[in-house]
């Protein structure tokens, strides 16, 4: 197995592919300028970076699956990730990059937004694929890193290259906007199973061993990361995953309240409540009156 490079500094990366070095906490890459072509490495991110794939010239693996990675694609990776990729033998990588620090953008807008680019910590099968028109147009945005680069350092150096990896992102929020849309029939796909799902988990046992339900749970068992199924189900429904599954038990607790002799702290633990206090909270919050005030309307 390969050694894990802690990669804590875009010079790491530069000099893994024998790239040079401009900026210490900043770097565009061209991987077909590489003078050394590792062939199987691990790396630990330390940094921000997203790639733009021209040609096919290897695996990523991201977690025990392999990126839905070809020409044309951009894939992305934050702090803390770990990834494996294997390069194909004889083939010489031909893909654009940025990586960047995070202390590079402390103190900036950037700083504060960077939560909105949930496509960072998307998986595996979960690469943004891009037309010709729309790789010109991240290929030009890494263009305008790469020359605020080249020149001197001055005092709106800092903020320039911070703008121009906004701008960057945002297209790529834009495109995975059209490709949530354009896969609108698998996401569908994806959003039925979720509700099955959500009957068999409040049908078994499962809430009064495990709790209430996350949405790492539901994401895991349709092979999605967490970030990845929670924007798709907020295309689809226009609620997050964590409202629609509060919105199931609700719905249920309903039925329970108004279709059953159960006390409000048997209903509270069936589905998956430590406390009966926290259920009655959360349901006075969506209903507008506590489980007990429920009851006796539906009895008048």
């Amino acid at each position: 197995m390969a050694d894990i490079i802690q990669l804590d500094a875009v010079s790491k990366y530069n000099d893994l592919f024998g790239l040079k070095t401009l900026h210490p906490l900043v770097s565009v890459v061209d991987l077909s300028e590489a003078t050394r072509i590792p062939k199987h490495f691990i790396f630990n991110y330390g940094v921000y970076a997203l790639y733009l794939k021209n040609t096919k010239c290897g695996d990523i693996r991201y977690g025990k699956q392999t990126y839905d990675y070809q020409e044309g694609t951009i894939t992305s990776f934050a702090p803390g990730q770990v990834t494996e990729v294997e390069m194909l033998e004889g083939v010489k990588p031909d893909a654009l990059g940025v990586l960047f620090h995070p202390d590079l953008i402390k103190g900036t807008s950037l700083a504060q937004e960077m939560k909105s680019y949930t496509f960072f910590s998307y998986s595996s099968a979960e690469a943004l694929h891009v037309s010709e028109e729309e790789r010109k147009l991240i290929s030009d945005c890494l263009a305008r890193i790469k020359m605020e680069l080249q020149r001197p350092a001055d005092k709106l150096s800092k903020r320039l290259i911070a703008s121009h990896i906004r701008l960057l992102l945002d297209y790529c929020m834009r495109f995975y906007e059209r490709q949530f849309a354009t896969r609108s029939v698998a996401n569908r796909d994806v959003l039925t199973k979720f509700e099955t799902l959500l009957d068999d988990y409040f049908q078994s046992d499962i809430p009064q061993t495990d709790g209430l339900p996350t949405v790492k749970y539901f994401a895991d068992r349709v092979f999605l990361s967490p970030n990845y199924f929670g924007d798709l189900i907020k295309k689809e429904t226009g609620r997050s995953a964590q409202e629609y599954i509060q919105d199931k038990i609700i719905d249920l607790a309903k039925d329970m309240i108004a279709g059953t002799g159960k006390t409000v702290s048997q209903i509270a633990y069936e589905l998956g409540y430590q406390y009966s206090q926290h259920f009655n909270r959360i349901f006075k919050k969506n209903v507008g009156y506590t489980p007990n005030e429920y009851r006796k309307m539906q009895m008048a």
